[in-house]
């Protein structure tokens, strides 16, 4: 394993000081390779404070052009990077957060055929996808894998969090049956601000073992209201991907 070098123990200190975290558990950070689905809005905050966190490796991956539309939220790029692919932009923004976090910029569009290859050997999926039939698709190769996969969502002034970690919890599609709709929905920056950072927190603590990871529960944040809500989630047991129906369809009884 890697070792965590004398500038970077002075590089985080501040976290190194948590009881709780210390040099070794700095030095699982440093080893861990973490796949984050989206260089958008979401995958902003998440990618950010991830490396600034001092996570080895992101496999950041986006097949997406940055515009001017998307510069309210997604603070990764700036006017300079419109045109350029999310992913690249991405790398050359957090090369400068944190220049020992290595990131991998994927510049493909995620398909059930190349999901698995484009996860590689990260240790937990990160969803910060725009559209549900993508994050099925995240969700199936998190099953398959037997790895987490963080789930988050916004709307508007309102933002959807929950920790996926299939067979303790129930997984994606035993609470979403179908996909909402697209559209192209309203959002204001701050939101994908505050679910973004809570998505790296949950990340964070998965790798530590430190503190509860949000399992069987979904953590509904209002703006407007300041309110965080949590609703207990179950599992589907004829769930296709996860339950009795995957077992038949897979052969086994």
């Amino acid at each position: 394993m890697k070792e965590v070098s004398k500038p970077e123990l002075i590089r985080y200190n501040r976290q190194l000081i948590i009881p709780e975290w210390g040099a070794e558990k700095q030095k699982e950070l440093k080893n861990a390779i973490v796949f984050i689905a989206g260089a958008g809005g979401l995958g902003s905050s998440v990618s950010i404070y991830l490396a600034a966190a001092g996570i080895g490796t992101l496999r950041i991956c986006d097949f997406d052009t940055v515009s001017a539309s998307n510069l309210n939220r997604q603070i990764l790029h700036n006017d300079t990077k419109i045109g350029k692919n999310k992913a690249i932009s991405a790398k050359e923004t957090l090369s400068k957060i944190n220049p020992n976090t290595d990131v991998l910029p994927l510049t493909e569009k995620i398909t059930q055929e190349n999901v698995s290859e484009l996860v590689g050997e990260s240790k937990i999926i990160v969803d910060c996808m725009d559209n549900f039939q993508t994050r099925f698709i995240l969700n199936k190769c998190a099953v398959e894998k037997k790895i987490p996969l963080v789930y988050g969502s916004i709307y508007g002034f309102e933002g959807q969090l929950s920790f996926i970690q299939v067979p303790e919890t129930p997984c994606l599609k035993c609470f979403f049956k179908e996909p909402p709709p697209s559209e192209t929905f309203p959002v204001v920056g701050v939101t994908p601000g505050v679910i973004g950072c809570l998505e790296a927190l949950e990340v964070l603590k998965y790798l530590t073992g430190i503190g509860k990871n949000l399992k069987n529960k979904l953590l509904v944040w209002n703006g407007l209201e300041q309110d965080f809500r949590k609703f207990s989630l179950q599992k589907d047991p004829n769930c296709e991907v996860c339950g009795k129906k995957m077992e038949i369809k897979n052969g086994n009884n």
